[in-house]
C-alpha cells in the first residue's frame, strides 16, 4: 500500500466590507491627485524573471502578477507572505509566523520556486519557508503562475516568486545619490535603510534591515509569545570597464532567532495539539548571492552574459548543531536578435542558455545531487499584434533520471476592442529529494531509479478593458495535471522506499483580478481565485482554499498629502489533516474573513508619516490546523527619503 508525502459571509464580512467605504471617507479629498495610480496585478515594462532574460511585460503571455514598493508600502504590507496573500492563484498557508508556506495554482509548496533577486533563497533540496521575510527595501515582487522550469529547472513545476530587492533593481536608477529609511513600532520594532550611489560607469548600492517582532502565542492559550527577530543586509554594484563590458555582483545576507511551540500527536482536538512551550529557540542563517560578467557593445544583434550563484542555508533547533544545504550554480546565456536589431531591440530573439547546477546537504557528505542543462527560448512580436515565447529544456540529471521540459506563452489584443487574449501551457519538474534518493534509517531505503515529478498545465485567459481604459478584468481559466509524484510505499522486507506513482493529481481553477482607477483619487482592486485539488484517489489537496476572493481600495487625502488604504480577503474551502488524536483527514477548517487599513501622511517633502492595522476586527482564524492567526495589531512609523 502507498502513502503520500504529508507536506505541511460572516459578520465580520459584511464589517469589513463596510470598512472600504468608511475608511476611505476618512480624510479624503475628492479632487485631490491619485497618491497610488499604480494598480495590483498590473505588469511593469519589464518582468525580470519572465524568461532566459528579462521579457516586456507587454510581450508577456503567461499569467503573472507584481506588486510594486509604492503598491506594498500604500497598502501597509509588511512581510513577503502577506504580499503574497493579495495575489490571484496563491495561496499562504502559515503555522505561527516562523513557518509559511506558498503554493502556485493548488501545487505543493515545493513545487514554487522563491528567488530572491533571481538568486534561489533555498538552498540544497528542501523548500523555501518564509519567516518573518520584510517588505523594506524591496523593489517589486514577480510571482509567476504555470509550469517554470524551462526557465529555472526543478522546483519551478507550477510558478515562481521572485523578490527584487531595492539592491538588486539598482542598476535602473538614474546617476546620483539615493537614501532613505524607516522606523517603526507596534508589535516589537522594525528599522530599514537603503543608500545607492551611481556614476557613468557604474554603482554601488546597500540595503540593511532589521525586525524584532514580539510575536504571539500560535497556541491560542495565551502563553508565551514566540517572537522572531531578524537580520538583513543587501549589497550589490557594477562597473562598465568599457561599452561592451560589465561587470557586477550581488550579496545578501540574513540572519534570524525565533521561537516556536511544540505539538502533542496524542491530542484529542486541535485546540490541545500546539502545546506553549517556552525556551523553544531556532536560528538560521542565509547567505547568497551572484557575480557576473556581461559582454555585448550597445546597438549589436549579440550579447554575452556568464555568472555564478550561491546560496548557504543554515538552521539549528534549540542549540543542537546545524542542518547545513548549499547550492551553486554556473550559467552561461547568448542572446542573438534574428532579425539584425540589436538585443535590446529585437523583436524576433533566440535566447540560449548553458547551465551547471550542484547541491548539497553538509550533514551527510552523501547527500547530494547535480545536474547539466541546456535550454532554448524563442522570442517573437509580430505586426499583426501576437507575441509569441517558446522555450524548451533538456535536464541531464547525474543521480538520477533525465528530464526533458517545454514551455509556450502567447498573447494577443485584437485591435478594434483592445482585449487582449492570452495563452500558455507546459512542463515543470520537482527533482526527488535526498532522502527519497538515498535515504538509509528510520526503516527506509532510498530509491535512485526515480523520476523527476512533472506538472503539465495549459491556462486560457483574457483580459477585457472597460471604462475608456481606467479599469480591466482579467479572466483566467488554468487546468494542471501532476505526473510521478513521489509516494512511499513498502519495500517488502517490513519497510518503506519511494517510488512514482502511476496516477494523476488534478488541479483545475478560475482566477480573475480587476483594477478601476474609478477618479483622479480614487482606484479600486479585486480578486477572486476558485481551485478544485484533488490527491489521485480523488480526495481534496489540503491547505488549498476552495474559494479566495479580494477587495480593496487607495485613495488620496488629507489635502493630497497622503492616502487610506483598506484591504478585506475572504477564505473558505480550506482543509488540514490532523497529525493528532485519530489523525482525521480532510478536516474543514472554518471560513474567515480578514482586514487591514493603512494610511500614510507626507510631513514635507521625503518625510512621511504612516501607520496600518493588520486583522482590524480581531477576527479569530487558523490556516493550518491547531494554529492561530495573529489578533488586531497597530504599528507607526516614519520614512523618509533623498
Amino acid at each position: 500500500m502507498n502513502r503520500r508525502r504529508s507536506h505541511d459571509s460572516s459578520p465580520a464580512a459584511r464589517r469589513a466590507t463596510g470598512l472600504l467605504g468608511a475608511a476611505l471617507l476618512l480624510g479624503a479629498n475628492p479632487l485631490a491627485p491619485a497618491a497610488t495610480a499604480q494598480e495590483t496585478f498590473t505588469l511593469p515594462p519589464i518582468i525580470v524573471s519572465g524568461g532566459l532574460a528579462p521579457i516586456a511585460g507587454e510581450a508577456y503571455g503567461r499569467a503573472g502578477s507584481v506588486l510594486t514598493a509604492a503598491q506594498i508600502e500604500a497598502r501597509g504590507l509588511a512581510t513577503v507572505q502577506d504580499a503574497l496573500r493579495a495575489l490571484p492563484g496563491v495561496s499562504v498557508s502559515s503555522a505561527g509566523t516562523s513557518n509559511t508556506q506558498v503554493r502556485i495554482r493548488g501545487a505543493e509548496a515545493n513545487h514554487t520556486l522563491i528567488l530572491i533577486d533571481g538568486v534561489e533563497a533555498a538552498g540544497g533540496d528542501g523548500e523555501y519557508f518564509l519567516s518573518g521575510l520584510e517588505t523594506a527595501n524591496i523593489e517589486r515582487i514577480e510571482v509567476l503562475r504555470g509550469p517554470q522550469s524551462v526557465f529555472f529547472g526543478s522546483n519551478a513545476s507550477a510558478g515562481v516568486v521572485n523578490i527584487v530587492t531595492r539592491a538588486g533593481a539598482a542598476r535602473s536608477e538614474g546617476a546620483g545619490l539615493r537614501a532613505g529609511g524607516a522606523v517603526e513600532a507596534g508589535r516589537g520594532w522594525a528599522a530599514s535603510g537603503f543608500a545607492s550611489v551611481r556614476g557613468a560607469q557604474g554603482g554601488l548600492a546597500l540595503g540593511l534591515a532589521a525586525r524584532d517582532d514580539e510575536g504571539f502565542d500560535a497556541s491560542g492559550s495565551g502563553g508565551e509569545k514566540d517572537g522572531t527577530d531578524r537580520r538583513t543586509l543587501t549589497l550589490s554594484g557594477d562597473w562598465a570597464a568599457s561599452e561592451a563590458l560589465t561587470f557586477g555582483f550581488a550579496l545578501r545576507l540574513a540572519e534570524e532567532d525565533y521561537a516556536f511551540d511544540s505539538t502533542d500527536f496524542t491530542a484529542a482536538t486541535a485546540e490541545d495539539y500546539v502545546v506553549d512551550t517556552p525556551g523553544q529557540t531556532s536560528t538560521r542563517e542565509e547567505r547568497s548571492g551572484e557575480i557576473f560578467v556581461e559582454l555585448g557593445a550597445p546597438g549589436t544583434r549579440i550579447a554575452h552574459r556568464l555568472g555564478y550563484e550561491l546560496t548557504e542555508f543554515d538552521q539549528s533547533f534549540n542549540g543542537f548543531p546545524s542542518i547545513d544545504t548549499r547550492t551553486e550554480a554556473v550559467r552561461y546565456r547568448l542572446s542573438y536578435a534574428l532579425d539584425a536589431a540589436p538585443v535590446a531591440e529585437a523583436r524576433q530573439l533566440l535566447i540560449f542558455l548553458a547551465e551547471r547546477e550542484e547541491d548539497a546537504s553538509r550533514a551527510d557528505p552523501d547527500y547530494a545531487r547535480s545536474s547539466t542543462s541546456v535550454a532554448l527560448e524563442y522570442r517573437g512580436n509580430f505586426d499583426t499584434g501576437l507575441d509569441v515565447q517558446a522555450g524548451v529544456r533538456f535536464d541531464d540529471n547525474e543521480e538520477f533520471e533525465d528530464a526533458t521540459t517545454w514551455a509556450l506563452g502567447l498573447q494577443y489584443t485584437l485591435p478594434a476592442s483592445g482585449i487582449r487574449l492570452h495563452a500558455s501551457a507546459g512542463t515543470g519538474v520537482v527533482n526527488p529529494s535526498y532522502f527519497e534518493l538515498f535515504a538509509d534509517a528510520f526503516g527506509y531505503v532510498g530509491n535512485p531509479g526515480l523520476e523527476p515529478e512533472r506538472n503539465r498545465s495549459i491556462d486560457l485567459g483574457a483580459e477585457f478593458p472597460f471604462a475608456a481604459g481606467r479599469g480591466a478584468v482579467d479572466v483566467t481559466l488554468f487546468a494542471e495535471v501532476l505526473e510521478r509524484e513521489i509516494v512511499e510505499a513498502s519495500d517488502g522486507a517490513g519497510g518503506f522506499t519511494f517510488v512514482n506513482e502511476r496516477g494523476e493529481s488534478r488541479r483545475n481553477g478560475l482566477e480573475v483580478t480587476a483594477r478601476l482607477q474609478a477618479s483622479e483619487a480614487l482606484s479600486l482592486r479585486a480578486g477572486y481565485t476558485y481551485l478544485a485539488a484533488e490527491n489521485s484517489d480523488g480526495s481534496k489537496e489540503i491547505r488549498r482554499p476552495e474559494h479566495e476572493f479580494s477587495l480593496g481600495a487607495t485613495m488620496a487625502a488629507f489635502g493630497g498629502r497622503g492616502s487610506v488604504s483598506a484591504d478585506l480577503r475572504h477564505v473558505a474551502g480550506l482543509t488540514d489533516n490532523a497529525f493528532f488524536g485519530d489523525f482525521a483527514t480532510g478536516v474543514e477548517l472554518d471560513p474567515f474573513t480578514s482586514a487591514g487599513l493603512a494610511a500614510s501622511y507626507d510631513l514635507r517633502p521625503g518625510l512621511q508619516l504612516y501607520g496600518r492595522v493588520e486583522n482590524l476586527f480581531d477576527a479569530e482564524y487558523s490556516e493550518v490546523l491547531g494554529y492561530v492567526a495573529p489578533g488586531r495589531t497597530i504599528y507607526a512609523g516614519l520614512r523618509a527619503s533623498f
